[in-house]
């Protein structure tokens, strides 16, 4: 079990590991090792999700997430197996971190009056400073 928090906990037969060849530096090992890692969890199936976390956790991986309900997270930055396995283990528990948090409630607010009077006399500063560089025009007959 792959403890996320005091409520969430992940068994780690719903993680599924590919290993590919990663791309970018190495020399002839990149051509000879699959280092890169591609982690798939099934957010959508998970029974250690509740519906909160599992819709949050969908909507912040973005394009990680398929339309099956899928996160997959790819983790190529270091060159063995084992630092990517577990870098990517550790991308998927920050991210289910953050769905597990509950967003606070934005709460309407109205300016204050020294506010409002603040932003008033703003204007009419404004508003004489632009009048002020107009042409003056004649009287119209």
């Amino acid at each position: 079990m792959i403890r996320v928090n005091r409520t969430v906990a992940i068994d780690e037969s719903e993680l599924r590991f590919e290993f590919i060849r990663s791309s970018g530096p190495g020399g002839q090992n990149v051509n000879k090792v699959a280092t890169a890692v591609r982690l798939r969890f099934d957010a959508g199936r998970s029974p250690s999700l509740i519906g909160e976390a599992r819709e949050r956790l969908l909507r912040l991986a973005g394009k990680k997430a398929g339309e099956d309900g899928v996160v997959a997270i790819l983790a190529r930055r270091h060159r063995t197996q084992e630092a990517n396995r577990n870098d990517a283990v550790e991308r998927l528990i920050a991210l289910i971190r953050r769905a597990c948090e509950r967003p606070a409630v934005r709460r309407r607010t109205r300016p204050t009056a020294a506010a409002r009077k603040r932003r008033l006399e703003a204007k009419r500063i404004r508003g004489r400073a632009k009048a002020g560089r107009q042409a003056i025009r004649e009287a119209e007959e």
